[in-house]
């Protein structure tokens, strides 16, 4: 039986979570790093993972790992790689990488080295004088950590983040897998009640409706690999068909949202009904000074302004001390707030049960949850 290696990149802190949705799925050998998962599986898996990993990034499968110090032992270590396997006669195949901490570091020559013996390999496996790279692309990654070299597929194409329901943001989105992530961490039932009073764009209310209806995030879209056809069509059709059916039709979730901004409260309507008519959310314009809880043992869940991104710190901060005044004391709701300020404890009025240290981006934030 053929069994793949898959490489799945993620947010740094979430990579447990990531690690928990992998094993639901049927990975196996799950190894854990710094902002990636590792695992093996069937080729059939690769379709069930970009269909229903809510936190991953994409979906990628190593090719073929090995030492490279110098660019000749790049090259052979390439060229003796079984890449017609998964490269068709006529695809195209592009290459983007990274190097750290090792002997070759240029990745343009990287580039080119790995393009070059990609082309003699496939060449030779097909009969060809060049590669005619028509057809589907296959975008190839690679790595270099301390010079060992591991050469990947992306099988996603499109980031995951790009469920399909958010064709529109606001000014100041928080990405669809963290969103996920920070959901997972909220622990969100299917009879849930959720509330944004940030709601913005509504990706996190709707990343906890998907969670409590156990929508698959990629059900609604494509992936490049089915275009690639080393995977059978019968698995993506089959991967497909067990996600809808595994759909909580019967779920009582609520999301409530709010937001200062009118634009705001009509793209989270919008985006809800792109991504799901089973979700039942709804979205009004109401300022944080006014909020009122909607519902009892509800889990807020927001992502608040900051100063480095919309508005001026210290407004910032003044919308933290109104927080405080209008979400404490919980009366048996939970609380998780996303927020890079370091100071938002002592503003907000009240030290967090559990503080998780996550990254927006490639800005540092503090998941603060309060659930006592």
């Amino acid at each position: 039986m053929t069994e793949y290696k898959y490489a799945v990149p993620c947010h740094f802190g979430i990579e447990k979570t990531l690690s928990f949705e992998v094993k639901k799925i049927g990975g196996e050998n799950i190894a854990v790093s710094d902002g990636k998962v590792t695992f093996t599986g069937s080729p059939e898996l690769c379709a069930k993972a970009n269909i229903c990993l809510s936190t991953a990034e994409r979906v990628c499968i190593v090719l073929g790992q090995f030492r490279a110090r110098t660019f000749d032992e790049l090259f052979e270590g390439i060229r003796a790689l079984p890449l017609s396997e998964y490269i068709g006669r006529y695809d195209a195949f592009p290459n983007t990488g990274h190097s750290l901490n090792s002997v070759l570091k240029s990745i343009p020559a990287c580039q080119k080295i790995v393009k070059k013996a990609m082309a003699v390999n496939l060449c030779k496996a097909y009969g060809l004088q060049t590669m005619p790279e028509s057809g589907a692309t296959a975008q190839i990654r690679f790595s270099i950590m301390k010079d060992e070299f591991t050469l990947m597929l992306d099988t996603s194409g499109a980031g995951l983040h790009k469920r399909g329901y958010r064709r529109e943001s606001n000014a100041a989105p928080i990405k669809e897998t963290l969103a996920a992530g920070i959901i997972d961490l909220a622990r969100i039932r299917e009879n849930d009640t959720v509330c944004d009073p940030f709601c913005g764009s509504g990706t996190l209310l709707i990343e906890a409706g998907l969670k409590a209806l156990n929508i698959a995030p990629g059900l609604n879209r494509g992936f490049a690999a089915e275009r690639l056809g080393f995977i059978p069509d019968k698995a993506w059709r089959a991967a497909r068909e067990e996600a809808v059916e595994a759909i909580k039709r019967g779920a009582e979730f609520r999301g409530y949202g709010f937001d200062i901004d009118g634009e705001c409260v009509s793209l989270t309507m919008a985006n809800a009904k792109k991504a799901s008519p089973l979700m039942k959310i709804t979205a009004e314009r109401r300022d944080i000074k006014d909020f009122a809880a909607p519902a009892e043992n509800m889990k807020i869940i927001t992502n608040p302004p900051y100063g480095e991104r919309m508005l001026e710190l210290e407004q910032a901060r003044e919308i933290y001390r109104t927080m405080g005044e209008k979400l404490l004391p919980l009366n048996g709701n939970q609380l998780y707030i996303i927020t890079p300020d370091e100071e938002f404890e002592s503003l907000f009025g009240q030290k967090a049960d559990k503080n998780r240290k996550l990254y927006n981006g490639m800005m540092m934030c503090r998941l603060y949850s309060y659930f006592k």
